[in-house]
């Protein structure tokens, strides 16, 4: 048996993606990507160590052109773009440079009493959880 994925797609992680969302003190790592793009396959892998490293939080890889009604009205115009999410609250939605340190190090900044951003960004998790 496989072990389970470090980081889920919303096409094949459905269930999985659900139950570990309904628990709102879980942080949603979500990577708004395209399969075209480059920079975003070149992420993968790191995005998949770091995945490793947070198992408390829930990765997800999500290719905007096969999901497009996960974002709402939002468009993603820059890769990667990254949104962080702990319940409903939006800790960080936007564009990152491609080094899984920044990423490591916003995450790391988040305590357990982060401040939601109040930018208007996509509830990727509702969607996800819908």
């Amino acid at each position: 048996m496989n072990p389970p994925a470090l980081v889920l797609f919303p096409d094949r992680d459905a269930a999985r993606l659900k139950t570990l969302l309904h628990d709102p003190s879980r942080t949603l790592v979500a990577c708004l990507c395209a399969e075209w793009c480059g920079t975003c396959r070149d992420y993968l892998p790191p995005f998949e160590a770091l995945a490793a490293k947070r198992p408390d939080d829930a990765f997800v890889w999500i290719d905007i052109e096969d999901f497009p009604d996960l974002l709402d009205d939002h468009d993603v115009e820059n890769f990667p773009t990254l949104l962080i999410q702990r319940g409903p609250d939006i800790l960080f939605y936007g564009t990152m440079l491609p080094h899984i340190g920044h990423l490591e190090r916003l995450l790391d900044s988040f305590g357990v009493d982060a401040e939601a951003i109040g930018a208007p960004a996509p509830d990727v998790r509702a969607a996800l959880t819908a």
